[in-house]
């Protein structure tokens, strides 16, 4: 009995990793893992973006009826 009172006492210790014992320590965490979740994010969907941008080919053909002043036979 003596043996599991004595387990008791060490489990209530505080732990200070433990960012739920602490609210200012949580809330910065929980800020930072956003911040840096939304820029990630933000990052990839530019860099995303840049390397699949259009490409213009000016060597494709458009057809005589499609042109600014269109040719009809």
């Amino acid at each position: 009995m003596e043996m599991q009172h004595n387990q008791e006492l060490h489990t209530d210790l505080p732990n200070p990793a433990d960012i739920e014992l602490s609210k200012p320590s949580k809330s910065r965490f929980l800020f930072l893992l956003f911040f840096f979740g939304f820029f990630i994010f933000a990052w990839a969907g530019c860099y995303n973006l840049y390397e699949h941008k259009f490409q213009k080919n000016d060597n494709i053909p458009a057809p005589d009826n499609t042109l600014y002043e269109p040719k009809y036979k």
